[in-house]
């Protein structure tokens, strides 16, 4: 059985979602995105972990089906 070791997270700026993606490591990955938008940023966990699988279609998907 595959382990559900990937987030499925939205970068977020105020109510506005700057990015949607996939991470095994939120923290790394939000410090990664805040070189990129500053710091008036939040990341948010959408869901619960999932296999890599399902998180690369959910990302396929656009990123906008939980």
């Amino acid at each position: 059985m595959a382990q559900r070791d990937t987030y499925k997270y939205h970068i977020k700026q105020g109510n506005k979602i700057l990015h949607r993606g996939i991470t095994n490591d939120l923290d790394r990955r939000y410090s990664e995105h805040k070189q990129i938008y500053g710091n008036d940023i939040n990341i948010v966990q959408i869901g619960n972990r999932v296999t890599r699988d399902s998180a690369l279609q959910w990302e396929q998907d656009g990123g906008r089906k939980p």
